[in-house]
């Protein structure tokens, strides 16, 4: 799809699927998506697959938070993208919290977490075996009790 389908995607999708939005709140939505992620693009009409791995991901992100959404839930939010594109998506996430909205991230990568997370739940077998906050969170920590969990006897 385009860039500018992905950005309707999830604002309209109380309107019927054979309506269009109107043009002026695609344009909106666009406007919106292009500010609050920094995207980097040369049409809103281009496919979202020519764009860079770190661009497909902040329109992924962007339709998402197009209507100001109180709960985000992100799974692997940085997968595949270089660092400067992981820096901003970092930082966007962190002004939507800061914003009111509850953001739930989970990632294989410590470091991510570490970034990104007021708390982290260490998960181990299918369950929570340690709640840490960031500001005791370090690295060493995280993957010990991620470690340890995974070789404690399930009940």
């Amino acid at each position: 799809m385009s860039i500018r389908g992905n950005a309707s995607m999830v604002g309209t999708l109380a309107r019927k699927r054979w309506m269009r939005p109107a043009v002026g709140r695609e344009q909106d939505l666009i406007g919106k998506l292009v500010t609050q992620t920094r995207l980097r693009m040369k049409s809103p009409r281009a496919p979202v697959g020519t764009l860079s791995g770190g661009n497909q991901q902040k329109v992924s992100l962007g339709k998402w938070l197009a209507d100001d959404k109180h709960i985000l839930l992100l799974d692997e939010p940085t997968r595949g993208v270089d660092v400067g594109a992981k820096m901003e998506i970092h930082a966007l996430l962190r002004e939507v919290a800061d914003a009111g909205a509850a953001v739930l991230v989970s990632s294989s990568e410590n470091e991510e977490l570490l970034g990104v997370c007021d708390r982290i739940l260490v998960m181990a077998r299918r369950r929570v075996v340690a709640e840490v906050s960031a500001g005791e969170a370090t690295l060493g920590l995280v993957t010990r009790l991620s470690r340890e969990g995974a070789h404690e006897p399930v009940d």
